[in-house]
């Protein structure tokens, strides 16, 4: 399903940001509009920036301008505007500029890779990201002789797909100064070898030993990067995300790239703790052109379940010594939720095992005191004991969840919980049923960041290839209107947002997605088939097939 696009052809995308503005006529195949009490319609009128009307096509007709855009669907299928609810814009861009390991099915294929980028890449340091293990014949992590073998000589740090581990060559760890000696940070991990050796693995904190190895992206690099990850999106379908772990000079250069017009979705952000000093002293804020705003702060309680630091209650079943880990500590984290708090910014934190999730809420309890109204985000919600998941509902916080996750971790998460416990992971339907809020993301560049994807993993439940295994928790597939729901109206809910966008509704902003497919009535299979064929974001066409 990854699709690889030209680099000039996706930055062609946004210009069409500016190619039409006024009336749009939309009709000629199902639109779906959202809404409970008139969940289709016939046509949809766009006016400017907002929907003026949705109902039938004569009367659409009628009210429509002389001169109206008159979009003939051809039997294609019109939504709401999709959004993301959970990805790292920067980090989407960013791997279509380096080297991209998401297609690597083995230690083998991954020191190939490597061994091509460094061949045509002869000089500097080496950076990829992409690679998960846990579908590897080896069965093991890479290590630094892989890489050495690959690359002999060269600094090279390749980041695992969830963004929790990197594997690092002997000359970068030389370079970074990490011996057998060397003490990993709080909340992270240096896996070592027989004779004690670091074999290159560094998980969660253990990564910052090496990050400076690495030069980071210039500025141009950046921008270049955001660019392409907007353009990449719109032509996915995308009319918006909600940008996690956001640092402050990617908001100024999204700022500046819609200002230019160089940058047409909408991005709720939530900063990283390094860059929230301007949202903590000034609360949530919009820009100009009202597509980049700031909603709040990003925290990590825990790290990831496939590389074990995930905060579990109880020791993984196929690791008896671990428990995972913790990687906010608790003064630092409730202190940065007061702050929060005290200029209505939104917190959402990163939680994946059942304990890190109990502590997540824990703190949300304490600091939020009976403010069921501050719609903090819990993301992932990956693992949850049956006794916390009524909390969520309770205490008014939004599920943030990715169904990919789901149809990815079923290959590895049965043994790293055990079959007691397997039923707390991914557990959309029970929130949805518990009245809870569930948004639904990619968590790309962890995963493809494909709103196909996410709505065939949600409603399915199975591996691409159409596979789950007999323990998998089938029940937990969710309808296509609730999945609709959840790519839709609920990031638009989680972001404070739902008043103006979520829905096809007269005088809501005008973000409508278009599918050559109606994912509401084919066949599961035939989801992934559907092509992006328009994404219209503020009533102007941002990508056209």
């Amino acid at each position: 399903m990854r699709r690889t696009f030209a680099l000039a052809a996706l930055l062609s995308v946004s210009s069409l940001a500016t190619a039409f503005a006024g009336d749009i006529l939309i009709h000629g195949g199902p639109i779906h509009t959202g809404v409970a009490a008139a969940p289709s319609a016939q046509a949809v009128l766009i006016r400017d920036d907002r929907i003026a009307f949705v109902g039938d096509l004569a009367a659409a007709r009628a009210k429509a301008a002389k001169g109206a855009r008159d979009v003939d669907l051809k039997g294609a299928a019109a939504f709401p505007g999709f959004v993301d609810a959970h990805a790292h814009l920067t980090g989407i861009g960013l791997r279509e500029l380096t080297l991209n390991l998401d297609k690597t099915d083995s230690v083998e294929s991954l020191v190939a890779a490597v061994k091509a980028y460094a061949d045509a890449h002869p000089d500097g340091p080496i950076y990829g990201r992409g690679w998960i293990e846990t579908h590897w014949p080896e069965k093991r992590f890479p290590n630094r002789a892989d890489l050495d073998r690959a690359a002999p000589r060269r600094i090279v740090v390749l980041g695992r797909a969830d963004g929790h581990a990197v594997v690092a060559s002997t000359a970068a760890l030389a370079a970074a100064g990490v011996t057998k000696d060397t003490v990993a940070p709080a909340g992270g991990q240096i896996l070592k070898g027989p004779a004690g050796e670091p074999d290159g693995m560094l998980v969660d904190h253990a990564q910052a030993l090496v990050k400076d190895v690495i030069p980071p992206p210039s500025p141009a690099t950046l921008r270049l990067a955001l660019e392409k990850a907007g353009a990449l999106y719109a032509s996915r379908g995308w009319t918006g995300l909600n940008n996690m772990s956001v640092g402050a000079p990617d908001l100024a250069i999204l700022r500046s790239l819609a200002a230019d017009r160089k940058f047409s979705l909408r991005v709720d952000n939530y900063m990283d703790p390094g860059g929230a000093a301007e949202v903590l002293a000034k609360g949530p804020q919009t820009d100009a052109t009202g597509l980049i705003r700031v909603r709040g702060i990003k925290l990590y309680m825990d790290g990831a379940l496939g590389s074990r630091g995930a905060a579990l209650l109880a020791p993984y079943s196929d690791d008896e010594a671990s428990l995972g880990l913790q990687l906010t500590p608790r003064d630092q984290g409730v202190a940065l939720m007061k702050a929060a708090k005290a200029v209505g910014a939104q917190v959402a934190t990163h939680a994946i095992g059942d304990r890190g999730n109990r502590m997540a809420l824990d703190w949300y309890q304490e600091v939020l005191a009976g403010d069921t109204a501050a719609r903090w985000r819990i993301e992932h919600a990956q693992i949850v004991a049956d006794e916390d998941l009524p909390r969520f509902a309770k205490l008014g916080v939004v599920a943030s969840m990715q169904p990919s996750h789901a149809i990815g971790d079923l290959y590895f998460a049965p043994a790293r919980l055990g079959e007691s416990r397997l039923h707390e992971g991914y557990r959309w339907k029970d929130f949805l049923d518990s009245g809870a809020v569930v948004a639904a993301g990619s968590d790309a560049p962890v995963e493809v960041g494909d709103p196909r994807i996410e709505f065939y993993a949600a409603v399915y439940r199975h591996s691409l290839d159409g596979f789950a295994g007999a323990d998998w928790h089938l029940d937990e597939a969710v309808t296509r209107d609730q999945a609709l729901r959840m790519l839709t109206w609920a990031p638009a809910y989680a972001a404070f947002a739902e008043a103006d966008r979520g829905t096809l509704e007269a005088g809501k902003k005008a973000d409508v997605t278009v599918f050559s497919k109606d994912l509401m009535t084919v066949a599961p299979p035939e989801i992934l088939k559907a092509d992006a064929v328009l994404t219209i974001v503020d009533g102007r066409v941002v990508f056209e097939k």
